[in-house]
């Protein structure tokens, strides 16, 4: 009996350690069947993306410029994450910020809401992709999207936070590298034009979090 729980908690630790991240929302540029032995192969992991691409197996989801959401699932115990976007066929250095670098801890799900992109986009359609780094290395995963006016108000099923995630704003110097020189610059969230508790953000009612947030009960 010793034996079968010491067998069942290492593959358990196994599991964890291997495990690496899903975009749960918006859906995944690879689908529910990601590679995970690719993830690490900028700038999307298994797939390259062509905007051109007329492929039916790929799901294209409006994201709204105003605020939308982006889901993910961590199988590590603790990721920073960059959400950048682009229109043009993506490369190394044509990427755009999102949003403010976050950091989750604990295992499962967490879902940033609020998440803004360039007025001029609407129209056209992008890519956005979520950089995760942690114990496992830099990764990466990428979503198709056509980007639209407004603000995406239906809450997506896919937006759940699990039970003992927290998040933070946080400083990642290597994940601030990837997104080139284009990048838009979140906005301080104070009418003073002073960064907020050290973290730049954007307008639109995005407030730099002093303390971890317990999801479940708020989400980014």
């Amino acid at each position: 009996m010793r034996s079968l729980t010491l067998l069942t908690t290492l593959a358990t630790t196994l599991t964890a350690v291997n495990a690496h991240f899903t975009i749960n929302y918006p859906p995944s540029l690879e689908g529910s069947s990601i590679d995970e032995s690719k993830e690490g192969n900028a700038p999307c992991g298994a797939i390259v993306p062509s905007l051109s691409s007329t492929d039916s197996k790929i799901t294209v989801t409006d994201f709204h410029v105003d605020g939308d959401f982006i889901s993910l699932h961590s199988g590590h115990p603790q990721y920073n994450w960059l959400f950048r976007a682009s229109v043009q066929e993506v490369g190394e250095g044509n990427w755009t910020q999102l949003y403010p670098i976050v950091q989750q801890s604990g295992l499962g799900d967490l879902c940033s809401q609020k998440v803004t992109a360039p007025k001029g986009w609407v129209g056209k359609k992008g890519v956005v992709g979520v950089v995760g780094g942690s114990g496992d290395g830099t990764l990466f995963q990428c979503a198709i999207v056509n980007f639209v006016e407004g603000t995406n108000s239906n809450t997506p099923s896919a937006c759940t936070n699990s039970t003992g995630v927290t998040a933070d704003y946080t400083n990642d110097a290597e994940l601030s590298k990837l997104v080139g020189e284009h990048v838009e610059t979140p906005a301080p969230s104070g009418d003073d034009g002073k960064e907020s508790a050290g973290v730049v953000v954007r307008g639109g009612g995005l407030v730099a979090l002093g303390a971890a947030v317990v999801a479940g009960v708020m989400m980014l």
